[in-house]
Protein backbone atom coordinates (compact mmCIF):
# COMPACT_ATOMS: atom_id res chain seq x y z
CA UNK A 1 0.00 0.00 0.00
CA UNK A 2 1.35 3.54 -1.02
CA UNK A 3 1.20 6.27 1.46
CA UNK A 4 1.60 9.83 1.02
CA UNK A 5 2.31 12.33 3.67
CA UNK A 6 -0.83 13.53 5.42
CA UNK A 7 0.06 17.08 5.22
CA UNK A 8 0.26 17.23 1.84
CA UNK A 9 -2.51 18.59 -0.30
CA UNK A 10 -4.72 17.61 -2.97
CA UNK A 11 -2.56 19.07 -6.13
CA UNK A 12 0.57 17.93 -4.11
CA UNK A 13 -0.78 14.60 -3.76
CA UNK A 14 -2.19 14.04 -7.49
CA UNK A 15 1.18 15.00 -8.65
CA UNK A 16 3.81 12.91 -6.71
CA UNK A 17 1.24 10.23 -6.65
CA UNK A 18 3.33 6.98 -7.60
CA UNK A 19 6.53 8.87 -7.60
CA UNK A 20 9.40 6.42 -6.73
CA UNK A 21 12.89 7.78 -5.17
CA UNK A 22 14.75 10.25 -7.52
CA UNK A 23 17.75 8.73 -9.49
CA UNK A 24 19.91 11.01 -11.17
CA UNK A 25 19.81 10.66 -14.99
CA UNK A 26 16.34 8.87 -15.29
CA UNK A 27 13.17 10.42 -16.19
CA UNK A 28 10.96 12.42 -13.99
CA UNK A 29 8.18 10.10 -14.94
CA UNK A 30 9.17 7.01 -16.49
CA UNK A 31 8.46 6.27 -19.88
CA UNK A 32 5.49 3.14 -20.56
CA UNK A 33 7.21 -0.25 -20.66
CA UNK A 34 6.18 -2.03 -24.44
CA UNK A 35 6.67 -5.63 -23.11
CA UNK A 36 4.67 -9.15 -23.08
CA UNK A 37 7.17 -11.57 -21.87
CA UNK A 38 10.07 -10.83 -20.52
CA UNK A 39 13.64 -11.89 -20.45
CA UNK A 40 13.82 -14.63 -17.99
CA UNK A 41 17.55 -16.10 -18.38
CA UNK A 42 18.62 -19.18 -16.52
CA UNK A 43 16.26 -17.99 -13.76
CA UNK A 44 13.17 -19.70 -12.40
CA UNK A 45 9.44 -17.31 -13.82
CA UNK A 46 9.03 -14.43 -11.49
CA UNK A 47 12.46 -15.49 -9.25
CA UNK A 48 13.73 -12.66 -7.51
CA UNK A 49 10.19 -10.48 -8.02
CA UNK A 50 11.01 -10.18 -11.66
CA UNK A 51 8.28 -9.55 -14.60
CA UNK A 52 8.25 -12.93 -16.56
CA UNK A 53 4.62 -12.06 -18.48
CA UNK A 54 2.73 -9.12 -18.94
CA UNK A 55 -1.09 -10.11 -18.19
CA UNK A 56 -0.02 -10.57 -14.83
CA UNK A 57 3.16 -8.24 -13.65
CA UNK A 58 3.98 -5.04 -15.70
CA UNK A 59 5.95 -1.60 -14.06
CA UNK A 60 3.70 0.66 -15.70
CA UNK A 61 0.68 -0.93 -14.85
CA UNK A 62 2.07 -0.88 -11.02
CA UNK A 63 2.99 2.70 -11.51
CA UNK A 64 -0.25 3.81 -12.03
CA UNK A 65 -1.64 1.69 -9.13
CA UNK A 66 0.92 2.82 -6.56
CA UNK A 67 -0.40 6.73 -7.91
CA UNK A 68 -4.23 5.42 -7.56
CA UNK A 69 -3.85 3.42 -4.65
CA UNK A 70 -2.11 6.58 -2.85
CA UNK A 71 -4.66 8.57 -3.26
CA UNK A 72 -7.72 5.42 -2.59
CA UNK A 73 -5.84 4.64 0.93
CA UNK A 74 -5.42 1.07 -0.49
CA UNK A 75 -4.05 -1.35 -2.56
CA UNK A 76 -4.92 -0.84 -6.21
CA UNK A 77 -5.62 -3.56 -9.14
CA UNK A 78 -5.89 -1.59 -13.11
CA UNK A 79 -8.10 -3.16 -15.51
CA UNK A 80 -9.12 -2.20 -19.00
CA UNK A 81 -12.51 -0.12 -18.37
CA UNK A 82 -14.16 0.86 -15.34
CA UNK A 83 -16.82 -2.26 -16.52
CA UNK A 84 -14.14 -4.64 -16.54
CA UNK A 85 -13.60 -3.06 -12.75
CA UNK A 86 -16.71 -3.71 -11.61
CA UNK A 87 -17.19 -7.08 -12.93
CA UNK A 88 -13.83 -7.94 -11.55
CA UNK A 89 -15.03 -6.65 -7.68
CA UNK A 90 -18.22 -8.74 -7.80
CA UNK A 91 -17.66 -11.66 -9.93
CA UNK A 92 -14.22 -12.53 -7.89
CA UNK A 93 -16.11 -12.19 -4.73
CA UNK A 94 -19.58 -13.05 -5.09
CA UNK A 95 -20.88 -16.78 -6.03
CA UNK A 96 -23.42 -19.00 -7.20
CA UNK A 97 -26.51 -18.17 -4.51
CA UNK A 98 -25.15 -15.61 -2.88
CA UNK A 99 -27.26 -12.31 -2.37
CA UNK A 100 -25.80 -8.97 -4.20
CA UNK A 101 -27.50 -5.90 -3.52
CA UNK A 102 -27.07 -3.31 -6.08
CA UNK A 103 -28.41 0.28 -6.74
CA UNK A 104 -31.39 0.50 -8.93
CA UNK A 105 -30.61 3.86 -10.57
CA UNK A 106 -26.61 3.66 -11.04
CA UNK A 107 -25.36 3.33 -14.19
CA UNK A 108 -27.24 0.61 -16.48
CA UNK A 109 -24.33 -1.41 -17.74
CA UNK A 110 -23.93 -2.42 -14.05
CA UNK A 111 -27.52 -3.79 -14.21
CA UNK A 112 -26.77 -5.39 -17.37
CA UNK A 113 -24.11 -7.39 -16.29
CA UNK A 114 -26.02 -8.37 -13.07
CA UNK A 115 -29.28 -9.24 -15.57
CA UNK A 116 -27.54 -10.72 -18.28
CA UNK A 117 -24.50 -12.48 -16.42
CA UNK A 118 -24.69 -12.61 -12.82
CA UNK A 119 -28.45 -13.80 -12.56
CA UNK A 120 -27.53 -16.85 -15.59
CA UNK A 121 -24.67 -17.98 -13.10
CA UNK A 122 -27.07 -18.14 -10.03
CA UNK A 123 -26.39 -14.94 -8.15
CA UNK A 124 -29.45 -13.87 -6.16
CA UNK A 125 -29.83 -10.03 -7.45
CA UNK A 126 -32.04 -7.62 -5.66
CA UNK A 127 -32.04 -3.80 -6.75
CA UNK A 128 -32.57 -1.03 -4.34
CA UNK A 129 -32.56 2.82 -4.56
CA UNK A 130 -29.47 4.57 -3.93
CA UNK A 131 -31.55 6.73 -1.49
CA UNK A 132 -33.28 3.73 0.25
CA UNK A 133 -29.77 1.44 0.55
CA UNK A 134 -29.38 2.94 4.06
CA UNK A 135 -32.68 2.25 5.36
CA UNK A 136 -32.23 -0.99 4.03
CA UNK A 137 -28.92 -1.16 5.99
CA UNK A 138 -30.48 0.28 8.99
CA UNK A 139 -33.44 -1.87 9.41
CA UNK A 140 -31.07 -5.06 9.21
CA UNK A 141 -32.28 -6.26 6.06
CA UNK A 142 -29.13 -7.08 4.88
CA UNK A 143 -28.59 -10.73 6.66
CA UNK A 144 -27.60 -13.17 4.25
CA UNK A 145 -26.13 -10.54 2.17
CA UNK A 146 -22.46 -11.20 0.25
CA UNK A 147 -21.99 -7.98 -1.05
CA UNK A 148 -23.64 -4.65 -1.14
CA UNK A 149 -22.54 -1.80 -4.14
CA UNK A 150 -23.17 1.45 -3.40
CA UNK A 151 -22.70 4.38 -6.10
CA UNK A 152 -22.70 7.73 -4.85
CA UNK A 153 -23.28 10.18 -6.24
CA UNK A 154 -25.40 7.77 -8.59
CA UNK A 155 -25.37 8.37 -12.40
CA UNK A 156 -26.82 10.23 -13.71
CA UNK A 157 -29.46 11.42 -10.63
CA UNK A 158 -26.88 12.57 -8.42
CA UNK A 159 -28.52 11.07 -5.49
CA UNK A 160 -26.11 9.86 -2.21
CA UNK A 161 -26.09 7.58 0.14
CA UNK A 162 -24.43 7.50 3.31
CA UNK A 163 -21.12 4.84 3.02
CA UNK A 164 -20.00 5.16 6.20
CA UNK A 165 -23.53 4.23 7.86
CA UNK A 166 -23.98 0.71 5.16
CA UNK A 167 -20.63 -0.14 6.20
CA UNK A 168 -21.40 -0.54 9.77
CA UNK A 169 -24.61 -2.79 8.80
CA UNK A 170 -22.35 -4.73 6.11
CA UNK A 171 -19.70 -5.19 8.31
CA UNK A 172 -22.24 -6.36 11.09
CA UNK A 173 -24.27 -8.33 8.55
CA UNK A 174 -20.72 -10.27 7.46
CA UNK A 175 -21.10 -8.67 3.87
CA UNK A 176 -18.49 -6.62 1.76
CA UNK A 177 -19.43 -3.30 0.69
CA UNK A 178 -18.10 -2.02 -2.33
CA UNK A 179 -18.59 1.55 -3.39
CA UNK A 180 -18.63 3.17 -7.29
CA UNK A 181 -16.50 6.15 -6.76
CA UNK A 182 -16.57 6.98 -10.53
CA UNK A 183 -18.40 10.59 -10.22
CA UNK A 184 -16.43 11.91 -6.96
CA UNK A 185 -12.75 10.12 -7.78
CA UNK A 186 -10.32 9.48 -4.58
CA UNK A 187 -9.83 13.81 -4.12
CA UNK A 188 -13.99 13.72 -3.22
CA UNK A 189 -14.26 10.78 -1.73
CA UNK A 190 -12.65 8.24 -0.09
CA UNK A 191 -14.96 5.10 0.73
CA UNK A 192 -12.19 2.75 2.34
CA UNK A 193 -11.47 5.79 5.06
CA UNK A 194 -15.61 5.84 5.50
CA UNK A 195 -15.56 2.00 5.88
CA UNK A 196 -15.83 0.28 2.40
CA UNK A 197 -13.74 -2.63 1.42
CA UNK A 198 -13.48 -2.35 -2.13
CA UNK A 199 -13.85 1.10 -3.71
CA UNK A 200 -14.02 1.13 -7.85
CA UNK A 201 -13.56 3.54 -10.67
CA UNK A 202 -13.91 4.24 -13.78
CA UNK A 203 -11.08 6.09 -14.57
CA UNK A 204 -11.69 6.86 -18.47
CA UNK A 205 -14.04 9.83 -16.87
CA UNK A 206 -12.82 12.26 -14.29
CA UNK A 207 -9.56 10.75 -13.16
CA UNK A 208 -7.68 10.81 -16.09
CA UNK A 209 -9.92 13.23 -17.59
CA UNK A 210 -8.83 13.55 -21.38
CA UNK A 211 -11.62 11.32 -22.90
CA UNK A 212 -8.66 9.62 -24.41
CA UNK A 213 -8.22 6.24 -22.58
CA UNK A 214 -10.43 3.33 -21.16
CA UNK A 215 -9.37 2.23 -17.86
CA UNK A 216 -10.75 1.47 -14.47
CA UNK A 217 -9.47 0.06 -11.07
CA UNK A 218 -10.19 -1.06 -7.67
CA UNK A 219 -8.65 -0.39 -4.27
CA UNK A 220 -8.70 -2.16 -0.96
CA UNK A 221 -7.21 -2.25 2.65
CA UNK A 222 -7.48 -5.93 2.66
CA UNK A 223 -4.77 -8.13 1.16
CA UNK A 224 -7.19 -11.45 0.86
CA UNK A 225 -9.22 -9.17 -0.90
CA UNK A 226 -6.50 -7.62 -3.24
CA UNK A 227 -4.79 -11.15 -3.93
CA UNK A 228 -8.48 -12.50 -4.85
CA UNK A 229 -9.30 -9.84 -7.13
CA UNK A 230 -5.10 -10.02 -8.76
CA UNK A 231 -6.53 -13.76 -8.99
CA UNK A 232 -9.59 -13.02 -10.94
CA UNK A 233 -7.31 -10.40 -13.42
CA UNK A 234 -4.64 -12.61 -14.25
CA UNK A 235 -7.02 -15.77 -15.05
CA UNK A 236 -9.18 -13.68 -17.32
CA UNK A 237 -6.79 -10.93 -19.02
CA UNK A 238 -8.94 -8.02 -18.26
CA UNK A 239 -5.56 -5.88 -17.49
CA UNK A 240 -5.24 -2.11 -19.44
CA UNK A 241 -2.88 -1.43 -22.03
CA UNK A 242 0.53 -0.10 -20.78
CA UNK A 243 -0.13 2.88 -23.12
CA UNK A 244 -3.53 3.77 -21.60
CA UNK A 245 -2.42 2.91 -18.48
CA UNK A 246 1.41 6.14 -18.46
CA UNK A 247 -1.51 8.08 -20.07
CA UNK A 248 -3.69 7.72 -17.09
CA UNK A 249 -0.78 8.16 -14.56
CA UNK A 250 0.29 11.51 -16.18
CA UNK A 251 -3.04 13.00 -16.66
CA UNK A 252 -3.81 12.22 -12.97
CA UNK A 253 -1.33 14.94 -12.14
CA UNK A 254 -3.40 17.85 -13.21
CA UNK A 255 -6.82 16.33 -11.17
CA UNK A 256 -6.90 18.97 -8.95
CA UNK A 257 -6.64 21.69 -10.79
CA UNK A 258 -9.40 19.92 -12.96
CA UNK A 259 -11.61 19.32 -10.49
CA UNK A 260 -11.39 22.53 -9.20
CA UNK A 261 -12.55 24.22 -11.98
CA UNK A 262 -14.80 22.22 -13.26
CA UNK A 263 -16.76 22.65 -9.88
CA UNK A 264 -16.26 26.69 -10.46
CA UNK A 265 -17.98 26.11 -13.87
CA UNK A 266 -20.90 23.69 -12.00
CA UNK A 267 -21.81 26.41 -9.52
CA UNK A 268 -21.86 29.07 -11.88
CA UNK A 269 -23.51 26.17 -14.49
CA UNK A 270 -26.22 24.95 -11.69
CA UNK A 271 -27.60 28.79 -10.44
CA UNK A 272 -28.28 29.25 -14.86
CA UNK A 273 -30.07 26.60 -15.21
CA UNK A 274 -32.31 27.12 -11.82
CA UNK A 275 -32.99 30.61 -13.07
CA UNK A 276 -34.14 29.23 -16.53
CA UNK A 277 -37.87 28.85 -17.44
CA UNK A 278 -36.54 26.15 -19.74
CA UNK A 279 -35.69 24.08 -17.34
CA UNK A 280 -36.40 21.95 -14.31
CA UNK A 281 -35.51 19.17 -11.46
CA UNK A 282 -31.68 20.58 -11.65
CA UNK A 283 -29.53 18.54 -9.36
CA UNK A 284 -26.09 19.27 -8.20
CA UNK A 285 -25.44 17.83 -4.44
CA UNK A 286 -23.72 20.78 -3.26
CA UNK A 287 -26.45 23.16 -4.02
CA UNK A 288 -28.54 24.34 -0.59
CA UNK A 289 -31.89 22.74 -1.15
CA UNK A 290 -30.57 19.74 -3.14
CA UNK A 291 -31.86 16.50 -1.50
CA UNK A 292 -28.38 15.07 -1.11
CA UNK A 293 -26.80 18.61 0.11
CA UNK A 294 -26.51 17.59 4.08
CA UNK A 295 -24.59 14.18 3.29
CA UNK A 296 -22.56 15.78 0.23
CA UNK A 297 -21.33 18.59 2.94
CA UNK A 298 -20.90 16.00 5.73
CA UNK A 299 -19.77 13.02 3.28
CA UNK A 300 -17.35 14.25 0.68
CA UNK A 301 -14.13 16.05 0.19
CA UNK A 302 -14.98 18.33 -2.26
CA UNK A 303 -17.49 19.40 -5.17
CA UNK A 304 -18.48 17.97 -8.38
CA UNK A 305 -18.60 18.98 -12.16
CA UNK A 306 -22.03 17.35 -12.62
CA UNK A 307 -25.03 18.26 -13.19
CA UNK A 308 -28.40 16.96 -14.38
CA UNK A 309 -31.50 18.84 -14.71
CA UNK A 310 -34.98 18.28 -17.53
CA UNK A 311 -35.55 20.57 -21.02
CA UNK A 312 -39.20 19.73 -22.02
CA UNK A 313 -38.54 16.62 -24.29
CA UNK A 314 -35.97 15.38 -27.30
CA UNK A 315 -36.75 18.39 -29.80
CA UNK A 316 -36.09 21.05 -27.04
CA UNK A 317 -32.56 18.98 -26.20
CA UNK A 318 -32.00 19.37 -30.11
CA UNK A 319 -32.53 22.99 -30.04
CA UNK A 320 -30.33 23.77 -27.19
CA UNK A 321 -27.30 21.68 -28.81
CA UNK A 322 -27.46 23.46 -32.32
CA UNK A 323 -27.51 26.64 -30.73
CA UNK A 324 -24.33 26.21 -28.89
CA UNK A 325 -20.88 26.22 -29.43
CA UNK A 326 -18.97 24.80 -26.40
CA UNK A 327 -21.51 21.80 -25.27
CA UNK A 328 -20.94 18.90 -27.38
CA UNK A 329 -23.01 15.99 -27.38
CA UNK A 330 -21.29 13.00 -26.18
CA UNK A 331 -21.49 10.30 -23.54
CA UNK A 332 -19.25 10.08 -20.36
CA UNK A 333 -18.26 12.65 -18.24
CA UNK A 334 -15.49 14.46 -15.90
CA UNK A 335 -13.32 15.65 -19.45
CA UNK A 336 -12.08 18.72 -20.23
CA UNK A 337 -14.54 19.47 -22.28
CA UNK A 338 -18.18 20.50 -21.44
CA UNK A 339 -20.86 17.76 -22.77
CA UNK A 340 -24.14 16.95 -22.45
CA UNK A 341 -25.80 13.66 -22.55
CA UNK A 342 -29.45 12.75 -23.40
CA UNK A 343 -29.34 10.02 -20.88
CA UNK A 344 -32.77 8.38 -22.29
CA UNK A 345 -31.33 7.60 -26.07
CA UNK A 346 -29.13 4.77 -24.30
CA UNK A 347 -32.17 2.79 -23.04
CA UNK A 348 -31.10 2.16 -19.63
CA UNK A 349 -32.26 4.52 -17.23
CA UNK A 350 -35.69 5.78 -16.05
CA UNK A 351 -35.32 9.37 -17.05
CA UNK A 352 -37.87 11.80 -19.21
CA UNK A 353 -37.11 12.46 -22.60
CA UNK A 354 -35.53 15.24 -21.73
CA UNK A 355 -33.20 14.36 -18.72
CA UNK A 356 -29.61 15.68 -19.60
CA UNK A 357 -26.69 15.21 -17.92
CA UNK A 358 -24.04 18.14 -18.19
CA UNK A 359 -20.43 17.65 -17.24
CA UNK A 360 -18.67 20.73 -16.87
CA UNK A 361 -15.23 21.05 -18.90
CA UNK A 362 -12.30 23.14 -17.70
CA UNK A 363 -13.16 25.76 -20.37
CA UNK A 364 -13.70 29.93 -18.64
CA UNK A 365 -16.62 29.41 -16.60
CA UNK A 366 -18.10 32.64 -17.97
CA UNK A 367 -17.80 31.41 -21.55
CA UNK A 368 -19.67 28.03 -20.24
CA UNK A 369 -22.11 29.47 -18.92
CA UNK A 370 -22.86 32.31 -21.82
CA UNK A 371 -23.00 29.56 -24.45
CA UNK A 372 -25.56 27.17 -22.09
CA UNK A 373 -28.24 30.18 -21.77
CA UNK A 374 -27.76 31.15 -25.44
CA UNK A 375 -28.89 27.09 -25.57
CA UNK A 376 -31.41 27.64 -23.38
CA UNK A 377 -32.96 30.38 -24.76
CA UNK A 378 -33.17 28.52 -27.91
CA UNK A 379 -34.79 25.85 -26.04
Amino acid sequence: MSTLPDGWGDGTRSVHAGDGPPVPGTPLRPSPVFAAPYHLGGLPPRANGVDAYARTEHPTYRAFETAVGALDGGRCLSFATGMAAVSAAVMALVSAGDRLVLPADGYYATRLLARDELERLGVRVEYVSTLEIADVAARGDLEGARMVLLETPSNPHLDLCDVAAVAAATRAAGALLAVDNTTATPLGQRPLALGADLTVGADTKALTGHSDLLLGHVSTTSDELHDRLKGWRDHTGATPGAFDAWLGHRSMSTLDLRLARQATTAEAVTAALAAHPAVTGVRWPWRPGDPSYALATRQMLRPGGVVSAELADEDAVGRFLAATRLWTAATSFGGVHSTVDRRAQWGGDAVPAGFVRFSCGIEDTDDVVADLVAGLDAA
